[in-house]
């Protein structure tokens, strides 16, 4: 019996040691990063929030509020223009 889970146990390691490694996954909880961020004026500091695509609706955010909006800068340097479309040619008949 202990010979047949050593044996197991070997087949097991080798099986694992020999799998091809598989390229890192992003975690399901890492979401997107938006653009712009409202900083609320407040007595204690107020509260910041980056979740917004566009500099309209963080305004509309802090409107009424009191705050600022600004560019988040974890956003800096990502491509977030849109893929470029590819051409379709027409077919003449």
């Amino acid at each position: 019996m202990r010979a047949l889970l050593v044996t197991v146990g070997l087949a097991a390691a080798m099986v694992v040691a020999g799998a091809p490694a598989g390229q890192a996954q992003v975690p399901s909880s890492a979401g997107p990063i938006y653009p712009w961020c409202a900083q609320y004026g407040g007595a204690w500091g107020g509260g910041t929030n980056c979740y917004f695509a566009n500099l309209w609706q963080c305004q509309q955010a802090i409107s009424g509020n009191g705050g600022f909006c600004y560019e988040n800068p974890f956003a800096w340097g990502l491509n977030t223009a849109p893929p470029p479309r590819k051409s379709r040619k027409s077919r003449a008949g």
